[in-house]
């Protein structure tokens, strides 16, 4: 299966497709852990992106597409996936489209996972991540706290908190969801492929929704 994960910053995007890697066996693919390869690589594009991290700058839209032309060209290219992350613009979105199609390839759903604005708001701010390269574990101070407080239930990584996990930063950043990337919902429901879950509520209870909405596609 090739699956995208769509829904605003906050939603548990980063959460539902580590476990569906895990349930499943697919690639987890997020842009983050792309680049930072990229440049520990210095590949040609990691090269590129270099500077624009140095100086903390995003990294513009044209980069971050040969970002994953890049990974797709590999030889060791996923059969399956799920994209968390990308694509965040319709230009994107098309882009990664030409992405697939050089290698026969398709995106096979694009899960909506829907939570209102004021969720996000209140979420976001007991969210805890695992620092470690690879592992990409996502906890919640009320909805998914790890087994021991503070460390990560994977690895035994002490966890840490994004600077950016605010309310006034999310805030700012759903601005730019609803601006840009809420533009794909319609893309992709036009092409047949957009699933909605209700994101609410516990980590596992949205998980089911989206297994059980995987099952009722893939049969």
């Amino acid at each position: 299966m090739r699956i995208l994960l769509l829904g605003p910053p906050g939603c548990g995007k980063g959460t539902q497709a580590k476990l569906l890697c895990k349930k499943f066996g697919w690639e987890h693919i997020g842009t983050g852990d792309l680049l930072r390869e990229a440049m520990r690589k210095q590949t040609p594009v990691g090269l590129r992106a270099q500077p624009f991290v140095d100086k903390g700058n995003l990294v513009p839209d044209e980069l971050v597409n040969d970002l994953i032309a890049e990974r797709f060209a590999r030889e060791d290219r996923p059969a399956a996936f799920v994209m968390d992350g990308y694509p965040r613009t319709l230009a994107q979105a098309e882009a990664f489209d030409g992405i697939l199609a050089k290698v026969g390839k398709a995106l096979d759903i694009a899960f909506l996972i829907d939570v209102p604005d004021e969720a996000i708001v209140k979420r976001v701010c007991g969210r805890w991540s695992c620092p470690k390269l690879g592992c990409k574990a996502t906890y919640h101070t009320h909805n998914n706290p790890p087994l021991v407080a503070g460390v990560c239930n994977d690895c035994g990584v002490a966890l840490v908190q994004r600077a950016d996990d605010s309310a006034e930063t999310v805030t700012a950043r759903l601005v730019v969801y609803h601006k840009d990337t809420e533009r794909l919902i319609p893309y992709y429901h036009a092409r047949g492929i957009l699933v909605r879950v209700e994101g609410g509520g516990e980590v596992k209870g949205v998980f089911g929704r989206i297994t059980e909405s995987l099952g009722k596609v893939c049969n």
